[in-house]
């Protein structure tokens, strides 16, 4: 992990900050020329080809990830039949949002090259206030004491980008202190303030924040809501290349963009058609895990944040060259630090999911493992441990691989050891496949 000077005040103007993050995007486009290829292309045969020159040069995007998802499924339904039955489809989208969030969370950071170790007892922290201030002894509103939980989370995100950007002081060992003091502030919350008949266990007793990860929509609300967002989708992709080509600028052939709708929706469609089986053994179970929807919203949102918007053209430029913005007249600290809060933040809601999941949070959690997933979704995915390259898709395919291993290798009883490993040549794997893929475009 690097550190960095502190800032020298409002060097430059806003204009020549936002030229700055244009201009790292630029610089990132022009060391990967088949890419720029691929969008100049004007059948979508021409696209394929530049996408396989990519493919050959290194640039393999999220190929390795996808494939190695498909293989590991396959793999696990051939030694157990259950495996893609809808009951087991079910349960791996209730097992996979809180792993994708934790991901989400790190890759604000990632993409400064930074990590936070503190994430997981963050979470925990934030989670266990809104289950004591939800609960009988103070009775606030849901709302209110997630709210409570989420802002906690946030500051200390917030505390320990200053104390990274203010003091320079590498961020792995201000985080790795904050694991440690966060570990001791969840003892003293779940066995000094939740009661002390808890045996620092709190439950979750509140429906709405239950249903988080447990609720189901109906057979039909999830057809209708799925069916919306496909047309969205296809609306925003057709009306931005629209737009793109009056103003004569690149995009992908109309083909290719159709393709990608088509491929939405058939994921779509298969989604609710196996989530609408009935999957209950005494009563009926049917339907879409509400989780799958509230994820997906979190995704678009953050999504948006990083591509577009100001800000997260400054964390790319930041990521990408943090000298160069700096001279641009980015304000890097301030990006860093708020880099640092939506990690907290992100931190917070993962931690509520969490809870939601296992319907309680308890002083056996272990925060370290967690992170450690965390960072594992994001690379797995394609996340760059060197800062300025990632996405929150990234974080998702990653977080689908840990969720499905878990749950492939706990329906054939291997034990925690088994996953442990396996997750690891996984990560390592994928670590591998970005240390290739940056050499290639350096040397290109």
């Amino acid at each position: 992990m690097t550190t960095h000077p502190h800032d020298t005040g409002a060097a430059g103007s806003s204009t020549a900050a936002s030229t700055a993050a244009s201009a790292a995007v630029d610089e990132s486009a022009s060391i990967q020329p088949s890419l720029i290829d691929a969008n100049l292309a004007a059948t979508p045969g021409e696209y394929v080809g530049s996408w396989l020159r990519r493919v050959r040069s290194g640039d393999a995007g999220n190929l390795p990830v996808v494939a190695g998802l498909v293989l590991i499924v396959l793999i696990f339904e051939s030694q157990n039949g259950n495996f893609l039955t809808a009951a087991n489809f079910a349960n791996l989208l209730q097992q996979m949002p809180y792993l994708v969030l934790f991901g989400m969370a790190e890759v604000f950071v990632l993409l400064l090259g930074e990590i936070d170790l503190s994430a997981g007892f963050n979470a925990a922290c934030g989670a266990s206030i809104t289950l004591i201030l939800n609960g009988q002894l103070h009775n606030w509103p849901w709302w209110a004491s997630m709210l409570a939980g989420f802002a906690f989370c946030a500051v200390m995100g917030l505390i320990q980008g200053l104390l990274i950007t203010r003091l320079a002081i590498p961020s792995f060992v201000v985080t790795l202190a904050g694991l440690l003091g966060l570990e001791g502030v969840l003892l003293v919350i779940l066995n000094q303030f939740a009661g002390k008949q808890t045996g620092g266990t709190v439950a979750m007793n509140n429906h709405i924040l239950f249903d988080i990860e447990n609720g189901l929509v109906t057979p039909a609300a999830g057809w209708i809501i799925t069916i919306a967002l496909i047309v969205v989708f296809a609306v925003y992709i057709l009306v931005r290349d629209s737009r793109r080509r009056r103003a004569n600028l690149v995009t992908a052939p109309l083909g290719v963009q159709l393709a990608k709708i088509v491929g939405v929706a058939v994921v779509g469609v298969a989604v609710v058609v196996i989530c609408n089986m009935n999957r209950g053994r005494t009563v009926p179970i049917r339907g879409v895990p509400t989780v799958v929807y509230l994820l997906l919203a979190i995704v678009v949102i953050t999504t948006f944040v990083l591509t577009r918007t100001r800000f997260g053209r400054y964390v790319y430029a930041v990521g990408g060259n943090a000298e160069a913005a700096r001279r641009a007249g980015i304000r890097v600290n301030r990006i860093r630090v708020a880099c640092f809060t939506l990690t907290g933040l992100m931190a917070g809601v993962t931690g509520l999911f969490y809870a939601s999941y296992t319907q309680s949070m308890s002083t056996a959690v272990d925060g370290g493992q967690l992170v450690l997933y965390a960072v594992a979704a994001a690379v797995i995915g394609g996340t760059s441990l060197f800062g300025g390259r990632g996405k929150m898709v990234h974080a998702v395919l990653g977080g689908l691989v840990i969720a499905t291993i878990t749950n492939g290798m706990g329906l054939l009883n291997i034990g925690a050891a088994g996953q442990y490993m396996i997750t690891a040549l996984v990560l390592l794997f994928a670590a591998g496949v970005d240390a290739v893929a940056r050499r290639g475009r350096v040397a290109a």
